[in-house]
């Protein structure tokens, strides 16, 4: 099985603003754009086999600024696609808990309910489980690029590393971040979570 290098798309002004924006299709925002270009130079001596992405415009645009002109098909997967926040999409943490003070799933850490009008976290696991499938069959020194959501990351990463989903919330995974998992019949291995140092530059505050 190949190496995995999980990029999770660059900020959008929902992000800077602190909007959920789920399965909404946000562009990025200037600031994300610069953040896609030093992403683009990071990664611009990888050799990937493939590349991968979310079907949301802000995952395709990050994507493209990393393949750049690479002679390389981007394949965009609905499966890959952020967590489907149903009734709260465009809202911020504060108003959704004005609308709905009662609301449990923050605390909860219960893979299984389901956001209002959206998905569970145990949705999410599972449109991630059906993309993993079209990955089996590749070869050991292939280098799979996957440019998707935070959310999707996570569950990618406790997917492939057998964590338990109520570990999901434990991760950390920011915007224009790389997370690379190698991935061996004995076992996955977790090489970086989280690498954002190729953003330093920018003194931009984190959006997770």
């Amino acid at each position: 099985m190949p190496r995995l290098v999980l990029v999770r798309h660059c900020r959008t002004l929902w992000n800077e603003i602190g909007r959920y924006q789920g399965i909404s299709d946000i562009e990025l925002s200037p600031s994300g754009l610069q953040e896609a270009a030093a992403l683009g130079g990071l990664l611009c001596e990888q050799d990937f086999n493939a590349a991968f992405c979310s079907d949301l415009r802000r995952a395709v645009q990050t994507a493209q600024a990393i393949v750049g002109d690479r002679h390389m098909e981007l394949v965009q997967c609905a499966e890959l696609r952020e967590l489907d926040f149903g009734d709260y999409e465009g809202l911020t943490f504060a108003e959704i808990k004005q609308r709905n003070p009662g609301s449990q799933w923050w605390t909860a850490r219960d893979g299984n309910i389901a956001l209002p009008g959206g998905e569970s976290i145990s949705q999410l696991a599972a449109r991630v489980g059906q993309f993993l499938k079209c990955l089996e069959g590749r070869s050991l020194d292939e280098s799979l690029l996957i440019v998707t959501h935070g959310g999707t990351i996570r569950a990618l990463v406790c997917h492939l590393l057998g964590l338990g989903l109520e570990h999901w919330w434990k991760l950390v995974i920011d915007s224009g971040s790389v997370t690379t998992i190698d991935m061996h019949p004995e076992g996955n291995l977790l090489v970086h979570l989280n690498e954002v140092c190729h953003l330093n530059h920018l003194n931009f505050p984190f959006c997770r």
